[in-house]
């Protein structure tokens, strides 16, 4: 009863404010109906290999979007919890740039549904990971926090360093599809002191933007090069353009 009232009391000098732009709604870690409607979440049938919207009905066999067609994906399966535009683009953003690291709670969510197709043989979880200059800089790896909320809510082995970017690459925004991937050639490797938890497992990755696919290209290769079984990944958000 005290702490219902102290919680009370707590709402009304702090009520909560919308995780998009700062509006008052009825809970925490919440979007108020406005941003809500400029959010693009994925739904229906998608390509197995990103996890894009595809138009039609899921015909029992594998489907995969025109990007993933000309350029097949090292993973084997793939899927994105939103298009990165409008509202959902804003705070990948304010995730990735703004120090808003409180975003990830609210993300994980949408990602833990994203990701209940590819949870076969309970994958081991880890993120794509930073070079340590630009984790120094910008003081969390985003896509490490995604990660982490995902598996707590799963109930699923997590494994945060079990890749390192031990070459800094330059800013991928604004490359081309060949630059991003002549960029990460062999600048990502497991980690030489956790080879033995990636031998013969299932490893999902975690991502808060996937574009070309480079990067998380780079992270496959280095896990099925350890020793993995298979790879699948998961991210926030996709570019569909790419």
């Amino acid at each position: 009863m005290l702490l219902t009232r102290i919680q009370t009391a707590v709402s009304l000098i702090y009520p909560s404010q919308c995780m998009g732009c700062g509006g008052l709604v009825g809970s925490d870690f919440g979007l108020c109906g406005s941003c809500w409607a400029e959010m693009h979440f994925i739904s229906g049938t998608v390509c197995e290999g990103c996890g894009a919207p595809l138009p039609g009905e899921a015909d029992g066999f594998r489907l995969e979007c025109d990007s993933c067609l000309r350029h097949p994906r090292p993973w084997s399966q793939g899927r994105s919890a939103l298009l990165y535009e409008g509202r959902g683009r804003k705070l990948v953003l304010a995730l990735k740039h703004g120090d808003r690291t409180e975003i990830a709670h609210m993300a994980s969510g949408w990602l833990e549904r994203a990701v209940q197709p590819m949870l076969a043989e309970n994958p081991l979880i880890c993120p794509v990971p930073l070079h340590w200059t630009r984790l120094l800089k910008r003081k969390y790896n985003q896509s490490a926090l995604l990660a982490e909320a995902v598996a707590a809510r799963i109930g699923l082995e997590h494994c945060p360093d079990l890749l390192r970017r031990f070459r800094r690459t330059p800013a991928l925004e604004g490359k081309t599809r060949d630059q991003r991937f002549q960029h990460l050639g062999a600048a990502i490797a497991t980690h030489p002191g956790r080879e033995g938890r990636i031998k013969g497992r299932t490893v999902l990755i975690v991502d808060d933007v996937m574009t070309s696919g480079a990067t998380l290209s780079a992270c496959t290769d280095a896990c099925l090069q350890a020793g993995a079984a298979e790879v699948r990944v998961a991210v926030l958000a996709r570019v569909t353009q790419a």
